[in-house]
């Protein structure tokens, strides 16, 4: 474990001199009530400048992240991003945009947004597009709002959002928060939507149907146009949560589906460095008749000239700042013109190969959790490993010993001891080969009661943690007298 910056501290080091003399504030000298100087030193480290940057340096060689190695944590599509886009989001015209600029002063940034959303049009097939909202979650929130607004126009207020059982956590959320009621429907044994069990819940009271498609454990819904149609006829919408959309790129577009709105997470499909927190971006698609109720104001083109237009009557109102989060957006411009359509296909048809490979690489010693070819992302039940007296999360722990990073565990619920790996199509065949070695390594440890399983992880800084002690205990402060 690497010095902590207070055991690098050394009392009368640093690097700071304040200035004593030679300026003159024409009398306006700050004057600071005595009530409010510290009467006690702030108790900081001590410590010249080149050590704190090396030991940051040092902590972020420490982290995980997609630059460093393999990262196939399922649904959250954890894909390289070209260096290029953040290059092309720090250029001195975008930095240094204020919110408040002039239309007139800002054609290129507000270029950049049009064509962005004209662009996420076609790929999704629908006709009108906000970039307000800022995350996936914060995507499903705006449309949930905007589908309350649709009901309460027609005066048809409704208090149902039917999900499926393996939705993703954020749906639930999210229609709780808009002030729905959730309802959830069950799959069927081959992993998409029990049809029937959808009929006998649909009703008059349902607002709307939301699903991601291919839904979470990988699996396109294979009669998702006739759910969409069994919808509209109770008059309710279909939600798509585009958190999957990786797999549909240049192939499928939702809007011809019988979809009437989804979130698109750019920040996992279109190459946005995410994680910690953000920066996302989860811009909203809708068909037409929903396109009166978006968040504004919105960038439209005007002859050579594109203005911020005017929030009609139906609108819900902003959601954000006018620009959205800027730098994720013009990264996502950025993958988009560099790919170009064929581009696109070429990510999605990749990401469904690399999908497969791991499937038919470890199917013989981890449980699949359906049956079929999966897309983007497959589910893995280590219900064998159990039998030997492992869980999924031994298997995920001592993963990280190969300097490899955990896919998603205990999700979607309805696999036992899931083990979700997306690998995406930006790995390699060789780092495949090298995550399959060592699934099928830590199998056979298994197999031979290994004591490296137990113990894992072995080998980072942090090694095995009390899983309950650091839920009822979390310590997220150093203190001096500790251990």
């Amino acid at each position: 474990m690497p010095e902590l910056i207070f055991e690098k501290s050394r009392p009368g080091a640093g690097s700071f001199t304040a200035a004593t003399g030679g300026v003159n504030f024409g009398g306006l000298e700050p004057r600071l009530p005595k009530r409010g100087l510290r009467t006690r030193p702030l108790g900081l480290p001590e410590v010249v400048e080149g050590e704190v940057v090396r030991h940051y340096l040092g902590l972020s060689t420490l982290n995980h992240h997609v630059d460093k190695d393999f990262y196939p944590l399922g649904s959250c599509t954890m894909k390289y991003n070209p260096k290029i886009n953040d290059a092309l989001a720090l250029l001195p015209g975008f930095t240094g945009l204020h919110p408040a600029q002039p239309a007139a002063e800002a054609q290129g940034a507000l270029t950049l947004l049009w064509e962005l959303g004209e662009a996420l049009k076609t790929i999704s097939g629908m006709d009108a597009v906000t970039l307000q909202p800022v995350a996936g979650a914060h995507g499903e929130l705006t449309a949930l709002f905007m589908i309350r607004a649709y009901h309460e126009k027609l005066g048809r207020p409704r208090r149902k959002v039917i999900i499926p059982d393996a939705a993703h956590g954020t749906n639930p959320a999210s229609i709780a928060m808009s002030g729905y009621e959730v309802v959830q429907v069950k799959s069927a044994a081959d992993g998409c939507m029990d049809l029937e069990a959808l009929k006998a819940l649909l009703d008059e009271d349902v607002a709307a149907f939301m699903i991601t498609n291919p839904n979470t454990v990988g699996i396109f819904e294979r009669h998702i146009v006739e759910i969409n149609a069994l919808v509209h006829a109770v008059g309710a919408l279909s939600y798509m949560d585009g958190a999957n959309l990786n797999a549909l790129l240049g192939i499928v577009k939702p809007g011809e589906l019988g979809f009437d709105i989804m979130h698109i997470n750019l920040h996992k499909t279109f190459s946005v460095p995410h994680g910690g927190g953000g920066p996302g971006a989860g811009p909203l698609v809708v068909k037409q008749r929903l396109a009166p109720f978006l968040p504004g104001p919105l960038p439209v083109r005007m002859g050579d000239q594109v203005v911020w237009g005017e929030r009609g009557p139906d609108s819900i109102g902003p959601v954000h700042s006018y620009f959205g989060n800027f730098g994720a957006l013009v990264r996502a411009y950025a993958y988009i013109r560099r790919l170009g359509a064929r581009g696109l296909r070429r990510v999605s048809e990749y990401a469904i190969l690399n999908a497969n490979y791991v499937r038919v690489g470890l199917q013989d010693l981890y449980k699949v959790g359906f049956a079929g070819i999966p897309l983007h992302e497959v589910v893995f039940s280590a219900i064998n490993q159990r039998r030997l007296g492992y869980k999924a999360s031994h298997i995920a722990k001592r993963l990280l010993d190969f300097g490899l990073h955990a896919p998603t565990t205990y999700f979607p619920l309805i696999v036992p001891e899931a083990l979700m790996v997306e690998p995406t199509e930006t790995e390699s065949r060789a780092t495949l080969d090298r995550f399959i070695a060592a699934m099928r390594q830590i199998h056979r440890e298994c197999e031979e009661k290994n004591p490296l399983l137990d113990s894992a992880p072995n080998t980072t800084p942090v090694r095995k943690l009390d899983d309950v002690r650091a839920v009822k205990q979390p310590r997220l402060r150093w203190r001096k007298e500790q251990d």
